[in-house]
């Protein structure tokens, strides 16, 4: 039976190209000479450290300059609520980087191709969700009918078999 899989996978590969772009504006930039401003990017998170917070704002918007401009989905990155003071007055911001469906997200993926009556099958297969169907043209409806109610959403089709 013809297959694919619905994943949420980010570009690591460009988004390494906008950090490292943050990090020669950022170092090149007259606002943030001598200052604690930099941005690192470690595993599945990028740390943004400044001096204040208003800085971090500022280092903020060009991080999400250069990756719009590496093509990499701004969503895709998990701002978190709390910033951490390190010693001194530097203060610091996390940004983790999403990979793989959340259950709930895969739960309404699921409950949604069900709604639609399209003679699809989905399943939930860990960090993704797998749809099968008797003939190719009914996945491709499910994968337009996907990018239409998750437009918000970075979702990716792959895994396409016959």
């Amino acid at each position: 039976m013809p297959s694919f899989d619905t994943v949420l996978e980010p570009d690591h590969v460009k988004i390494r190209n906008g950090v490292d772009n943050s990090i020669k504006e950022i170092g090149t930039r007259f606002d943030f000479k001598g200052t604690g401003a930099k941005v690192e990017l470690k595993d599945k998170e990028i740390h943004a450290t400044g001096d204040s917070e208003f800085q971090l704002e500022q280092i903020e918007a060009v991080l999400y300059a250069k990756l719009t401009k590496q093509d990499v989905v701004i969503s895709f990155l998990d701002k978190q609520d709390k910033v951490e003071k390190l010693g001194g007055d530097k203060v610091r911001q996390v940004y983790k980087i999403k990979e793989g469906i959340e259950a709930a997200l895969a739960k309404k993926i699921v409950n949604s191709l069900k709604e639609s009556k399209l003679k699809v099958q989905a399943s939930i297969q860990g960090d993704a969700v797998r749809v099968t169907g008797k003939n190719r043209d009914d996945l491709q409806v499910a994968i337009a009918h996907l990018k239409k109610s998750f437009s918000d959403t970075p979702l990716t089709y792959n895994n396409f078999r016959d």
